[in-house]
């Protein structure tokens, strides 16, 4: 089915189909409101309506926007993108202005196909060359070819449809070949994006094509490298457009950036981060919603928005810095916006200086690159949703991390913060705000991007799911007597619990701490700190035997071991503390060199002494590595004291260096200035003399293009301010001088002026001439043609001819008829005249 989406003129009745009707034997049909859509039809769009389509009916509506902003075409495409999702095509034609873009990037990000007229065969070339520069075009061709294209895509189409059924081994073993080969032409691992989407973006590509077969289109890839280019452009999917989901920024600006700008103080510089920025639209939108509510809540204020905004797009990010965009954003920024913030160009508009100088663009992999740290803001919309479940889970504590304590986690419509609940706590859960948790519930690894796998996964299956810490911990108990154990690390913060420790730790009162130094029953805190400190120091187990300890008011004791983990390597960097009841001590007495205490107190005060002395001996020797490192230390920080001094040296001696270069750049600038004041005066005064000379004067080069020429030879020549720098022969002209330039070249070549009058079509007279143009040093570098008017001149040299004419003329007359009358008297002095011959006789 074909639907026809014209700009028409609402005032007056469409003729559209009429005509169309005549060129094909399809049914032709002005569409209307909820007509269902039928093969091999043609539905053409009413006038002063908006199209779209929803469940394969057709659908009117009335313009929201006025006449000169309505976008009918981009309208409709979404619809069908939305609707039809992969059976969807865009063929852009000729026409003005760049409607239909958008909509071709919304087909293309819903694996349909795009079609678009060769500019140079387009009456109008705007719309097919706006689409064609945002590469949104699968195939270009002159309107004849397309339908042929057209047909051949549906007819591969139709024999190789795919369905959405699971991956084939032979697919992801595909899959990771073409991730390879994309590794190796861009750098960029693509092992984390979702397989059932880079799939369908090869099939869509596959498709274009027209191979069948995944195996083709790795071969096609290997001896096309230009298609590499094409498909990792195609992976990057840079959806984006102002203000995207309206009501979403409306409630960031209320509920997340109000109360950041509340706290901050005067003076203060914000942090935000845009990831995955695309083209710079998101980055831009951020901006000026920050700029609005600053003013709103204090107008004149000083606080400011540094903006980081990346994207792993190279072209993207070098788009996104020039700042312009086409005429189309007019559909998603208001017209109020669009006059405070940008600047009207001739191809479209320009973001604000103000605006601009807020976002630093550069290009980023969130997955390989290190993240901005410090944020207040942290926008990452519609990215998530791209990569696996796995890559995920390790983003969302980076994004923690990023962000200061109270900053925003923006993401888009379709995203979620998943089994992150413990990292940020909903905002505004339907616009996906989410603020950032200062207290996790849960102990997470935080693992940088440096250290993401980037091996892609066996072509058999999917990524295998990772171990959990229960099964590692409960695997590694078993080896032991499975006594109450927990997995801890380097601070004492738990991990992970095995079996009952009830009798050994229990929550400490007060805001909730799963600390095992805070949770020890009384007795057991300072050897378990001994241990755990010893452990992490040596690297080798520790075990203290007989530690008496309290439950209320029973007594016991118990053995304790702490080991520091080195494998498996999931587990390196923790600690198993396992805890074993034991017997009391046989008799301490021995141990402090005296006789055997006679009661259970004086037991007691022996064994607080034992501890005592062990912890000072732990103490004395923790104090022992402390001064050997801050000695160390020390000296490193003297040498760096020293290296800095040197350094500061230096830069004292550049300091001054660029200070008495800085002088002698303002010295040069200031005659520099002086010299451009000068000249322009002087060109001033140039321009006025050629003008009020009332001679039409042109200045050609060598290659008699024009350099420059005086206001009077526009009434000469049709020269406008933009033929300069064009060729003399390429200008219209009124003048009857097919010479001009052989005399030009004439003049250049010996230096002799030429001087001629030409008349012109409107039968004016010029005096031409042509002369070199010397240069202050002597030099010709092209001629001087100048036209003075001689046409009063020529006229009043006309009229005395035809009067000089008629004299002459007159003056014959008269002195002819003098002689015949001094003729006559001489005959008359003479005598009287003979008597004239008779006639002569009439012939027969």
């Amino acid at each position: 089915a074909y639907v026809v989406i014209q700009h028409l003129d609402p005032t007056q009745k469409g003729m559209l189909p009429e005509l169309l009707q005549r060129a094909t034997p399809m049914k032709v049909a002005q569409a209307e409101d909820g007509v269902p859509v039928h093969p091999n039809h043609v539905y053409v769009i009413p006038p002063g309506s908006d199209l779209s389509l929803l469940h394969g009916k057709l659908h009117l509506l009335a313009p929201a926007k006025p006449r000169s902003s309505r976008l009918p075409i981009d309208f409709f495409f979404h619809s069908l993108a939305a609707d039809q999702r992969q059976n969807s095509i865009g063929i852009i034609l000729s026409g003005m202005g760049g409607d239909g873009t958008l909509g071709l990037r919304a087909i293309r990000q819903n694996s349909g196909v795009t079609l678009v007229q060769e500019p140079a065969t387009a009456r109008f070339d705007s719309m097919p060359r706006s689409a064609i520069e945002a590469g949104l075009a699968d195939f270009i061709a002159p309107a004849a070819e397309l339908p042929k294209l057209l047909l051949s895509y549906r007819l591969h189409v139709s024999g190789v449809r795919r369905g959405e059924s699971p991956l084939s081994e032979r697919t992801l073993g595909t899959l990771a070949k073409i991730i390879i080969l994309l590794r190796a032409h861009s750098g960029q691992d693509f092992t984390h994006y979702r397989r059932n989407t880079l799939h369908r973006r090869v099939e869509r590509r596959m498709d274009v094509h027209q191979l069948s077969q995944p195996e083709a289109y790795v071969r096609y890839l290997q001896e096309n490298p230009q298609e590499l280019g094409i498909l990792f452009k195609e992976l990057l999917i840079g959806v984006t457009h102002f203000f995207r989901d309206p009501n979403s920024w409306k409630q960031l600006a209320k509920l997340a950036l109000t109360p950041v700008i509340q706290g901050a103080g005067a003076g203060a510089t914000l942090r935000a981060w845009v990831a995955g920025c695309s083209t710079g639209e998101e980055a831009y939108t951020l901006a000026m919603v920050f700029t609005e509510t600053v003013e709103k809540l204090a107008p004149g204020g000083s606080i400011s928005l540094q903006i980081y905004a990346t994207d792993l797009d190279k072209d993207a990010i070098d788009k996104a810095r020039r700042g312009v965009f086409p005429a189309t954003i007019k559909a998603d920024v208001s017209a109020v916006r669009l006059a405070r913030f940008f600047v009207k160009q001739e191809d479209g508009f320009r973001i604000q200086k103000k605006i601009r100088a807020m976002v630093v663009f550069a290009p980023q992999n969130l997955i390989m690159d290190p993240p901005f740290t410090k944020l207040d803001v942290l926008c990452c919309r519609n990215l998530l949703i791209y990569l696996t479940p796995e890559l995920q889970r390790r983003i969302l504590p980076l994004f923690h991390y990023s962000l200061n304590a109270g900053g925003v986690l923006f993401l888009g419509g379709a995203e979620s913060i998943g089994s992150g609940s413990d990292l940020f706590s909903p905002l505004a859960g339907k616009e996906r705000i989410f603020l950032r948790n200062n207290e996790m519930t849960t102990t997470r690894h935080l693992d940088f991007p440096g250290v993401f796998s980037s091996v892609p996964p066996p072509p058999s299956s999917l990524p295998p799911a990772p171990r959990s810490i229960q099964s590692l911990a409960d695997r590694l108990l078993l080896t032991r007597l499975v006594p109450p154990a927990v997995l801890a690390n380097a601070r004492g913060d738990i991990v992970y619990i095995n079996g009952r420790t009830g009798r050994y730790l229990e929550p400490a009162a007060g805001k909730a701490n799963w600390n095992v130094l805070a949770m020890a029953r009384e007795g057991l805190r300072y050897d378990l700190a001994n241990c755990l400190q010893k452990a992490r120091r040596n690297r080798a187990p520790v075990r203290v035997e007989a530690v008496r300890s309290e439950a209320g008011a029973d007594h016991f004791f118990v053995d304790l071991q702490v080991e520091a983990l080195s494998e498996p390597a999931e587990l390196d960097g923790l600690f198993l503390i396992i805890f074993a009841e034991s017997s009391p001590p046989p008799s301490p007495g021995d141990v402090v060199g005296r006789k055997r205490p006679a009661n259970g107190k004086d037991r007691d005060i022996v064994l607080e002494l034992r501890r005592a002395r062990e912890e000072l001996q732990t103490g004395r020797e923790d104090m022992q590595t402390t001064q050997e490192e801050l000695r160390s230390m020390n000296e490193e920080l003297q040498s760096t004291n020293e290296e800095l001094q040197s350094s500061n040296e230096e830069l004292t001696t550049s300091k001054e260096e660029m200070h008495s270069l800085n002088e002698e750049l303002q010295t040069v600038n200031a005659e520099l200035q002086a010299k451009l004041d000068e000249l322009s005066g002087t060109n001033n005064d140039m321009k006025n003399l050629l003008n009020s000379t009332d001679i039409a004067t042109v200045f050609l080069d060598q290659e008699l293009r024009v350099r420059r020429f005086t206001e009077q030879a526009r009434t000469i020549i049709k020269l406008i301010p933009g033929d300069i720098g064009r060729p003399i022969t390429d200008l219209a002209s009124d003048l009857l001088y097919p010479s001009l330039v052989d005399d030009a070249h004439e003049v250049l070549r010996t230096l002799v002026v030429a001087e001629q009058e030409i008349g012109t079509l409107d039968a004016r007279w010029f005096k031409v001439r042509v002369m070199p143009y010397h240069t202050t040093d002597n030099r010709i570098d092209g001629v001087v043609i100048t036209f003075t008017d001689i046409t009063t001149a020529k006229l009043l040299e006309d009229s005395l001819r035809e009067k000089n004419e008629h004299l002459v003329t007159r003056s014959a007359a008269q002195g002819l008829a003098l002689g015949r009358a001094e003729e006559r008297l001489k005959r008359h002095e003479s005598g009287p005249a003979a008597p004239p011959p008779p006639p002569p006789n009439p012939p027969p």
